[in-house]
């Protein structure tokens, strides 16, 4: 079916603009039919809304046939691109969050509401659970960050266990917490790509970006500035989130989660620890926590992550 017919078909296809932490953004709903479950996107980065944005109008009858999406550039990148100085603060982002949720709610008052997280807007949903345990009726995480992101044993360790040249793994060694930079950052994902299977597993089915790509440069609600702003946004100076990313521990969090909280893994990602994840939810004895591994994948959706993230929402609003 052609972009245009499936957005004609949709009960609601609707750009809104929403108040979110004192900024006016905007948000697209979209979806079959006005009774439908409602999924709310949370998307990684910080800053960059992909696969699900605001300009994918049209562009997933798979999930718009089944749900009633909300797709948000979170304040920063796409179309609510804004420069993200150091006096931005995840707890900011949070507040956008839980504001965004309450219009939702306001707009569809007898919808289920999920929010389907992915690695950075991980840490949104955990946290959006901590200020409100029964924000939303589920959430469904893709690459959950726990802690120890990037400096961390298991990164090293992986790395040491790759091709990765001496003089770069030495400059891996040294970096911590307390005295990264940017160009660190940059370092080690640009290895953990090059060298591991981290970030994009070598044998699994990738997804093919460029219909994405295509249909966010011929969306509706794009222009060429917020089509850039999806990579080359108002995070690019940006130090003050890392500096919180990097410290960040959401065990004691997720632990006590009362909703129930699925997350999915790539077998052989360490960006977002598998590791963790699979520890966290053996200790956590809480059965509203669960994790599903899928083979073959790393921090990046594969082909398998989008059709079992499709199954494992349809599954869980049937449990609500």
């Amino acid at each position: 079916m052609k972009r245009k017919d499936v957005i004609s078909n949709n009960e609601i296809s609707e750009l809104c603009t929403f108040p979110l932490g004192g900024y006016e953004q905007k948000v697209l709903i979209e979806g079959k039919r006005k009774n439908y479950p409602i999924i709310i996107t949370l998307h990684g980065g910080p800053g960059t809304p992909i696969p699900f944005s605001v300009g994918c109008r049209g562009l997933f009858p798979e999930f718009t046939d089944k749900f009633i999406m909300v797709y948000w550039d979170q304040l920063g990148c796409g179309i609510n691109n804004y420069v993200i100085d150091d006096t931005f603060s995840i707890d900011l982002f949070v507040q956008m969050t839980e504001e965004l949720v309450e219009h939702i709610k306001k707009k569809f008052p007898n919808n289920k509401v999920m929010i389907l997280s992915t690695s950075w807007g991980s840490i949104l949903s955990t946290k959006l659970l901590e200020r409100n345990s029964h924000a939303v009726d589920a959430v469904i995480a893709c690459g959950q960050i726990v802690k120890d992101v990037f400096i961390c044993e298991e990164v090293k360790n992986t790395l040491c266990q790759s091709g990765i040249p001496k003089k770069k793994l030495e400059r891996i060694n040294n970096i911590t917490v307390e005295n990264f930079t940017g160009k660190d950052l940059q370092l080690i994902s640009g290895s953990l790509r090059k060298y591991t299977d981290a970030y994009q597993n070598k044998t699994g089915a990738i997804v093919p970006m460029g219909p994405i790509i295509k249909g966010l440069i011929t969306s509706p609600d794009y222009k060429i500035k917020d089509f850039k702003a999806i990579m080359v946004n108002g995070y690019m100076k940006n130090t003050s989130l890392w500096k919180e990313i990097l410290r960040i521990n959401l065990t004691e969090q997720l632990k006590k989660v009362e909703i129930p909280y699925i997350i999915l893994q790539g077998d052989t990602d360490i960006v977002a620890s598998t590791q963790t994840v699979k520890e966290l939810v053996s200790i956590s004895n809480n059965t509203n926590l669960r994790y599903k591994i899928i083979a073959n994948t790393g921090h990046m959706p594969s082909v398998e992550m989008m059709d079992t993230l499709l199954s494992v929402l349809q599954e869980t609003i049937q449990t609500l």
